[in-house]
């Protein structure tokens, strides 16, 4: 269970709350709503400086798909990485200027993890 605001795993035993969350600004057919996870007490809030987290790292692997500035998949945009891969996966998927962003999610469930954007 990822907590959304720090980015590390809720700690066996360790409190927490699930909330649905739309990860895409209205209702469309792209635009599912899933469970994210955060820690119950105070967490400190990811430093978005690191180009791929830790968290992200520590799993065998990710989903990365692009999506167009109309928050549509972007054909051909998805795949399946080895976590170690994720870095220049996202640059090379984001050098294409119809990608206008990019959701890593869970390789075994889909589950929304995070947005990269270019920065």
């Amino acid at each position: 269970m990822p907590c959304r605001h720090c980015l590390s795993d809720v700690a066996a035993g360790e409190s927490f709350l699930i909330l649905a969350h739309r990860p895409f600004p209205e209702a469309q057919p792209y635009a599912e709503t899933g469970p994210i996870f955060l820690h119950a007490e105070p967490c400190e809030r990811h430093d978005e400086g690191a180009e791929v987290p830790a968290l992200f790292l520590s799993r065998a692997q990710a989903l990365i798909r692009g999506y167009g500035k109309d928050d549509r998949i972007v054909t051909g945009t998805g795949q399946v990485v080895p976590s170690a891969e994720i870095g220049a996966v996202a640059r090379d998927l984001l050098a294409a200027p119809e990608a206008a962003y990019l959701h890593l999610r869970s390789a075994t469930n889909n589950c929304y993890q995070c947005r990269i954007e270019r920065g």
